[in-house]
């Protein structure tokens, strides 16, 4: 069995500096295989934060956990319009992380992260024809009887986001990048970017999109919220089964609120149930 934290949208210079205590502590705790982080480490690119955000990942590193992450489009300078379009993801290279498309893997877990953080679409992100064709090599050099992730800041899919539902965009090129996904055997895609907790089935979404599980991280420790509390994902896989755990800020820790189970029956995920989370067991 493999567990991941799943993190996203920290946006170090418009974050809460409790919350980043708290998410090392909650990630101490759960003693995660891998920490997944699916972009906008910064709020407006600048070093300072890009400072403060790799102290933030010094710290997960020197309690011993392993990271893999992606850029997103608040890691790529809004304002500053030389640098936008010249040099991007310098910053992020230099304190971060120099590969934009990391690859790790786990037993029984394959993991790739793609960056879809642009100059110019700043705001929807997109995926260049270079990295579709990456994506189906890459996963074809893998283990073919592992559980295959794809981690992107922005999301493969429209989706329904906060309390009204309004459906945001998805990245660009993302139908060609989501028939590169089904056609690599992709288990699983996590993203980020709308600062709200979701899971879907792909073919739930889109019918071409294979069986793929859609799991979607709120932000983690940003201040600019969209109707829910600051969240992460534990996300628990045992071979086609997995178990997503939301921890949710509850005024003055990170705690389990709610935990599904999925089952991957032929090209489906099915919720196989609601699982009672550590917490509400203690209570």
């Amino acid at each position: 069995m493999a567990r991941l934290i799943h993190l996203s949208d920290l946006h170090f210079g418009a974050h809460d500096p409790r919350l980043v205590d708290a998410v090392v502590q909650r990630v101490d705790e759960e003693k995660p295989d891998l920490v997944v982080i699916s972009g906008d480490f910064t709020q407006r690119a600048r070093t300072e934060q890009f400072k403060e955000a790799c102290e933030f990942l010094d710290r997960l590193r020197e309690a011993g956990h392993d990271v893999l992450a992606v850029p997103g489009n608040h890691d790529v300078p809004l304002y500053d319009v030389f640098r936008r379009f010249l040099s991007p993801l310098t910053r992020y290279k230099r304190y971060i992380d120099d590969t934009l498309c990391p690859l790790h893997e786990l037993p029984g877990v394959t993991l790739l992260g793609i960056n879809t953080a642009r100059s110019l679409t700043f705001s929807d992100g997109r995926i260049s024809e270079e990295q579709i064709a990456f994506i189906r090599d890459t996963f074809e050099r893998t283990d073919s009887g592992s559980l295959r992730v794809l981690v992107t800041h922005h999301p493969l899919f429209e989706l329904p986001v906060g309390d009204t539902g309004e459906v945001k965009r998805a990245a660009g090129r993302s139908d060609l990048a989501l028939d590169a996904a089904a056609e690599a055997g992709v288990d699983m895609l996590l993203a980020g970017h709308h600062h709200t907790a979701s899971t879907h089935s792909a073919r739930d979404l889109v019918t071409r999109a294979g069986p793929a599980l859609v799991v979607q991280a709120g932000t983690a420790t940003s201040t600019r919220l969209r109707d829910e509390e600051q969240s992460f994902n534990r996300i628990d896989i045992d071979g086609d089964s997995v178990t997503l755990t939301l921890q949710t800020w509850k005024e003055d820790r990170f705690e389990s609120s709610s935990a599904q189970r999925f089952e991957l029956e032929g090209d489906h995920w099915r919720v196989a149930g609601n699982e009672k989370t550590l917490d509400e067991a203690a209570h």
